[in-house]
C-alpha cells in the first residue's frame, strides 16, 4: 500500500478538538502572537492585505489575524485539523497540503508559518523545498514570517512538561518527556482525556523534531530569493524575510 501524507501524521493531529482545547488551556497566547505577526508585517510592507497561514492547524492565529487583513487563507496536511479550522472559520478558504509541495496558483501580501511547525521536517533539503513553496506564494516584496525549532545551542537535553486542562466538560491531561539525539528531540507525549459522556481514554503521541542550525533556515531563505533576519525571542525566535530581496 502507498504511504499518503495522512499516514505520517501522529495521534494528535487527527484530534483537532483535543490539540486545540490543550493548547487553549495551557495559555498559548494566539492573539498576542497574531499582533507580533501583523506589526512585522506591516513594518515591511505596510499596505499588506492578504495572508497565508502554512501549518495553520485549527486556525486560531487565523482567527486573529482576519481582523488586521482583508483575505486570509490557510492550509494544513492534517485533514482533520482543516476540518476544524473550516468550521472555526466560516468563509474563509482552508485547504489541505503538504508545506513542501503544495501550490494554492495564487500569492499572498504575508505569508507565515508558526509554532515550529518546520521542526517536521528532518533534512535540510525539505526546509528549502518550504522555503521555495512560501516564497512562490508571496508577492514581490511581501513578507514571510517563520516560527523556526530551537537552534543546537539552545537544545535541552531532557525536558519534562505537562498541563491538565479542563474545556467544556473535558479533562484533559497531558505528560510529555523528551530527549535530544541524533539532530533531534524526541518527544513521548502522553495524553489521558475524560468526559461523562465518553468515559476515560488514554493515547500516545512520539514527535520528532529536527534540531537545524540556524544558517540551515538562512540558506534556505537565500535560495528562495528572500532577504532575512532572525528576531531573538523568549522561545524559539522568528525568521522573517522578504520576498524578492537579495540572496
Amino acid at each position: 500500500m502507498t504511504e499518503t501524507h495522512e499516514d505520517r501524521l501522529t495521534a494528535i493531529y487527527r484530534r483537532a478538538e483535543i490539540y486545540e482545547a490543550v493548547y487553549r488551556g495551557r495559555g498559548k497566547d494566539y492573539e498576542a502572537e497574531a499582533a507580533q505577526i501583523t506589526a512585522l508585517v506591516r513594518e515591511r510592507r505596510p499596505d499588506a492585505s492578504s495572508l497565508l497561514d502554512v501549518a495553520c492547524g485549527p486556525g486560531t492565529h487565523l482567527g486573529h489575524l482576519s481582523g488586521s487583513f482583508e483575505r486570509v487563507e490557510g492550509v494544513d496536511l492534517a485533514e482533520d485539523m482543516v476540518r476544524l479550522a473550516a468550521a472555526n472559520l466560516p468563509g474563509t478558504p482552508v485547504h489541505q497540503g503538504d508545506m513542501r509541495s503544495f501550490d494554492l496558483g495564487r500569492r499572498f501580501d504575508a505569508v507565515i508559518c508558526m509554532f515550529s511547525s518546520i521542526a517536521h521536517l528532518s533534512e535540510a533539503a525539505e526546509v528549502e523545498a518550504t522555503l521555495a513553496r512560501l516564497a512562490a506564494h508571496t508577492e514581490p516584496g511581501g513578507v514571510i514570517v517563520l516560527e523556526p525549532w530551537y537552534f543546537p545551542e539552545r537544545a535541552t537535553e531532557r525536558h519534562v512538561s505537562s498541563a491538565l486542562v479542563t474545556v467544556e466538560g473535558r479533562t484533559i491531561a497531558r505528560v510529555s518527556h523528551s530527549l535530544y539525539r541524533d539532530g533531534a528531540h524526541h518527544m513521548d507525549v502522553h495524553y489521558t482525556v475524560a468526559s461523562p459522556e465518553e468515559g476515560v481514554e488514554h493515547f500516545i503521541d512520539v514527535h520528532v523534531l529536527a534540531v537545524h542550525r540556524r544558517e540551515v533556515y538562512e540558506k534556505a531563505f537565500a535560495a528562495a530569493g528572500c532577504s532575512v533576519e532572525y528576531i531573538p525571542g523568549p522561545g524559539p525566535g522568528l525568521f522573517v524575510g522578504v520576498a524578492g530581496g537579495p540572496a
